[in-house]
């Protein structure tokens, strides 16, 4: 069905784009605005993809005429959260000589990270630039005459309370099905409204409903075969929507909440592995080698597997694509990848795919037929005026393509074109039955009406499809509403940085749980916690040795999935260097063997909620020092973690055992505990 989805909520002033799902590229299809609010002035153009971007708050309503009929979107907008802010760079500031730039372009979040966009002035003796932002802490980055060397960046804080978030649930009440809503409020804010919104793809007609105060009702014989219910949470700003499906079969309810993670996801622990430096000095790293390997995946006892990108490409890394749909030959054939996987899942390991369909190599074939002008690639990448291209490449024609950060060989595709969207779509297809998730590069990239048909597509052949989305530098809970079940969690990965780095003290950590609500996270959201990735330096060359192990354990005893990056644990110190298998930290490896085994055992590690522990620090530093309870049905624990370098002597404020669960040692110190590193022990009050 070409029906574009369900509806969708902005704030004024953010656009929104529009397609019809199941792309054709060879049918017709046209948008029209049916109706807005009385002040609106907007339009909508005339392809088959548009952009809408309301400019007064209210409800907009929209038909899209398509070969299988007529097809209704709603557009909720609610009012426009930015405040005006300004990055400001001294001179002085900066690591380099920029006295003789004469342009500086700024990107952020703010502008999707896109050179040439946002352009600094010069005023009063300082670089500046004047934006729009939601509440919340913002990054400029200061690129002078369009180049990263130098570079300086701005930091502004926007005052304001972040994001309300909102639960639905459902259940049968004799002859009518009732759902019902928890709305939370921002951290700082106020207590938020609620409303409830049905779906246009369903036969659920407004006047079949009643709504007061926090409940939706209906009769159960108006309930069609499915129905899908949305509500917004609505204070200073709206929340991300939640949805319930409702379905009867017979006299029996059933209700589904589509948005949630699979259940499996809560209790795994994930190893990245940088593929083609996983065999080590002198054996180039194949598939088969791999394969040749997982029994030492299997002793670490880790249940997921990420592989960075296995797909035809030029380059180690592989992001730089040139075959969607076949294996790199350096790493072997799709048999030897499908024997790969087989040989996982004999030992229980999911795998997750590198998908990336933000970009192509510029290499791909598809763009070099696009740069040489043949029509039927011509609207395959997105374009830009020269005037707004930053490179310093002498592309062929009047345009240039468009492209994030100075990426130049990596050239965005253009999600307007229904070409594309059926080509990535045909990606997604062709490797989602062989493997068991998908970690989706650049995610914030690509379109949200796109990865909402992405996840229903994937759902429908198996709802235990796992979805993790690379939303970094960014941190955008609109990522959970119907697309991703699992989130980079930047906040905690940057708390542990600074604790590392002495920067900041070790309760920090606190404050990136509550950022995590402030983003609009619900409860149900999953987050990845990691002290590095690909993308990164490493924890040990940044941090040092004595402070990488609390980081580790912080990210096994806090809420979510824990990652590790290949050679974490081994002492890797380059990013995307060689794994060290004869000369690794083999004290190192067997502290994240005991980290997993130790997480897998204990279910209020795995559990929702962390309770802060007051501590008292002696023979140690104060600052360096955190403690945390968690908690499960069954279990009372806490968690004590040290980045400091030497060991501390460490007083709970609660009971606890002397016993080390971590290490399997008594840690007692008279009513203290010494702590090297991190420990775990029982609360006995």
């Amino acid at each position: 069905m070409h029906h574009p989805g369900p509806p969708r909520f902005v704030h004024v002033g953010e656009s929104v784009e529009l397609a019809p799902r199941t792309p054709d590229p060879d049918a017709s299809f046209a948008w029209r605005l049916v109706d807005a609010p009385g002040d609106s002035d907007i339009t909508v153009g005339d392809g088959p993809v548009v952009h809408l971007a309301p400019d007064v708050p209210g409800t907009y309503r929209l038909e899209l005429d398509a070969p299988d009929g007529t097809h209704h979107q709603t557009v909720r907008a609610f009012p426009d959260p930015r405040k005006p802010a300004r990055f400001r760079v001294d001179p002085a500031d900066v690591d380099g000589d920029v006295s003789g730039a004469e342009t500086a372009s700024v990107i952020g979040q703010f502008n999707d990270f896109t050179m040439g966009v946002d352009r600094a002035q010069f005023e009063d003796g300082a670089w500046v630039l004047d934006a729009d932002l939601p509440p919340g802490d913002h990054e400029g980055l200061f690129a002078f005459d369009d180049a990263f060397d130098p570079f300086a960046s701005s930091e502004v804080t926007v005052e304001g309370p972040g994001r309300p978030r909102v639960r639905l649930d459902g259940r049968q009440e004799g002859d009518e099905v009732v759902v019902t809503v928890t709305a939370d409020a921002a951290p700082d804010g106020s207590d938020p409204d609620v409303e409830f919104h049905l779906d246009d793809r369903d036969e659920l007609d407004e006047d079949d409903v009643a709504i007061e105060d926090a409940e939706l009702r209906v009769p159960a014989d108006a309930l069609p075969e499915l129905a899908r219910v949305h509500a917004v949470a609505v204070a200073e700003r709206h929340s991300i929507a939640d949805t319930l499906e409702l379905s009867l079969g017979g006299e029996s309810l059933t209700v589904d909440r589509p948005a949630d993670p699979p259940a499996w996801l809560r209790e795994t622990s994930m190893y990245e592995i940088f593929v083609r430096e996983f065999a080590g000095e002198t054996v180039d790293t194949t598939f088969e080698e791999i394969e040749r390997r997982v029994p030492y995946l299997e002793h670490l006892g880790i249940d997921v597997v990420w592989l960075t990108p296995v797909l035809e490409s030029p380059t180690r890394h592989g992001y730089h694509i040139t075959d969607m749909f076949d294996t790199a030959d350096d790493l072997g054939s799709r048999a030897a990848f499908e024997s790969l996987v087989d040989r996982l899942h004999e030992a229980d390991i999911r795998v997750v795919f590198d998908l990336v369909i933000n970009h192509t190599s510029r290499d791909h074939p598809a763009f070099q037929l696009h740069r040489a002008g043949v029509p039927e690639y011509a609207d395959h990448y997105e374009r830009i005026p020269t005037e707004q291209d930053t490179s310093d490449v002498d592309w062929a024609g009047d345009d240039a393509p468009g492209h994030y950060f100075t990426w130049t060989r990596i050239p965005n595709v253009n999600f307007d074109s229904l070409a594309v969207r059926e080509w990535m779509l045909d990606v997604v297809a062709e490797w989602a039955p062989v493997v068991d998730g998908f970690r989706c590069d650049v995610a914030w990239g690509v379109p949200h009406g796109f990865w909402k048909e992405v996840r229903e597509r994937v759902k429908d052949e198996d709802d235990e499809f796992l979805l993790l989305d690379e939303t970094v530098p960014k941190r955008d809970a609109a990522f959970h509403e119907n697309e991703f079940d699992f989130h980079y969690d930047a906040d905690l990965y940057f708390a542990l940085r600074d604790i590392g780095q002495g920067d900041a003290a070790a309760d920090v950590i606190f404050d990136a749980l509550t950022d995590t609500q402030r983003h609009g996270y619900p409860d149900e959201a999953v987050h990845m916690r990691y002290v590095e990735n690909h993308d990164e330096d490493r924890y040990l060359e940044e941090c040092g040795r004595a402070a990488l192990p609390a980081a580790a354990a912080a990210t096994f005893t806090l809420p979510g999935v824990p990652m590790i990056y290949y050679g974490q644990e081994r002492g890797v110190e380059d990013s995307r260097g060689t794994m060290r298998w004869h000369d690794g930290d083999q004290e190192l490896t067997d502290f994240h063997r005991r980290l997993v085994s130790l997480r897998d055992d204990h279910p209020a590690l795995r559990a929702d909620g962390v309770d802060p522990v007051d501590v008292d620090v002696t023979d140690g530093d104060p600052d360096r020092v955190v403690a945390y309870e968690r908690a499960s049905d069954d279990e009372r624990l806490v968690v004590v973690l040290n980045f400091g370098d030497e060991p501390a002597t460490v007083t709970p404020g609660v009971d606890v055992t002397d016993t080390d669960l971590l290490s399997e040692t008594d840690v007692g110190a008279g009513d203290s505990l010494r702590v090297s590193d991190a420990v775990v022990v029982r609360r006995t009050e």
